[in-house]
């Protein structure tokens, strides 16, 4: 069971709770979860708390990831977009913290799993319907009619518009879990050659140096995608959150 590459993905009751007959037990994955939140807000407000006329390197940090998400939101979305600035900041730093956790050793990733990833893109994708229709009304339609297209083809454009963006929860979340899925499986059966490869002697450790060699490298590249993922799940955020904005193209 060590060496299976699915078993760090499982799911473990740590405190069983049922009402009605439904199954609300705290999990691994729930503990993870507040961690998460816990871990990013003690970081912000540690360094942010006293903060000097000169920074020092953790409220640099601080200060740096507030700029970086707000100039991606204002590029995206323009200034009108800063209104969403806490929740694109928010997720953002979970995505991030949560992803940089998993990569502890016996730690547990949410975000390699697709409910969790599901439910930040929904959450999302229904800020952008609820605030197009609460600011633009029916207008808000005209996000699937882009401007400049023959009457003719319209029916079928629409249907294309409303295919794409019914698809954006799904292509959000999936892209986010799979991509820490399939990173995380790769590095414990790489590691696990390590391990199977060192039981042989000194011809295996020998042979074992390659495989060792690759995890390590892997496990760089898995912080790399920590990063990548948080920032593209951001992006696509403010993306998203611009057309609720400005729904006519």
């Amino acid at each position: 069971m060590a060496n299976d590459p699915i078993h760090q993905f499982h799911i473990t009751k740590l405190i069983p709770i049922e009402i009605g007959g439904l199954d609300l037990s705290f999990t691994n994955s729930s503990l993870f979860m507040v961690a998460t939140v816990a871990t990013a807000g003690a970081f912000l407000y540690l360094t942010t708390a006293s903060r000097g006329l000169v920074p020092s390197r953790l409220q640099s940090i601080s200060e740096m990831s507030y700029e970086f998400v707000a100039n991606m939101l204002r590029d995206a979305a323009g200034t009108q977009g800063m209104r969403f600035f806490p929740l694109v900041f928010s997720l953002f730093m979970f995505v991030l913290v949560a992803n940089l956790i998993g990569m502890f050793p016996y730690f547990f990733t949410v975000t390699s799993h697709i409910i969790v990833t599901f439910a930040l893109a929904m959450l999302v994708i229904g800020t952008v319907v609820v605030y197009g229709f609460w600011k633009h009304g029916l207008k808000f339609l005209g996000l699937f009619v882009p401007h400049g297209v023959p009457g003719v083809l319209v029916p079928l454009v629409v249907a294309i518009e409303v295919i794409s963006f019914l698809s954006r929860p799904i292509s959000l979340s999936v892209r986010l879990f799979a991509n820490m899925m399939a990173g995380h499986m790769m590095v414990k059966v790489i590691a696990g050659f390590v391990v199977s490869l060192a039981s042989f002697g000194a011809l295996g450790v020998a042979g074992a140096v390659l495989p060792l060699i690759m995890t390590i490298a892997l496990t760089g590249l898995e912080f790399l995608v920590a990063f990548l993922q948080a920032y593209v799940f951001a992006v696509l955020t403010c993306m998203y959150l611009n057309d609720a904005l400005h729904p006519s193209h």
